[in-house]
């Protein structure tokens, strides 16, 4: 996941209006892009895990890396959503 806009805000640096601070793109493309590589390391976790069961030579180690990785990429994925969610539900709460 790309995390560059968080150094842009550490060095003081605005982002400029009317674009967001990772480079012109929306925040919903962002998401779709954070959510892809996502989907790629599941994707990537079940072809080696197909390789090993279809008895072709890989690796135990890159088993176990692809498939960490997988879950790591899927827990953060659902923190995220969750503090988005829980930010959403505050923002409700409001008195206006």
């Amino acid at each position: 996941m790309r995390i560059d806009a968080i150094g842009r805000l550490q060095q003081g640096q605005a982002p400029t209006a009317g674009k967001s601070p990772v480079g012109g793109d929306d925040f919903g493309r962002m998401l779709t892009d954070a959510l892809k590589e996502v989907n790629d390391a599941q994707m990537a976790a079940r072809d080696v895990q197909n390789d090993l069961m279809a008895g072709r030579k890989v690796e135990y180690h890159d088993l176990v890396f692809a498939m960490e990785r997988a879950s790591v990429a899927l827990q953060l994925t659902m923190q995220v959503r969750n503090k988005l969610l829980e930010a959403y539900q505050e923002i409700q709460r409001m008195q206006v």
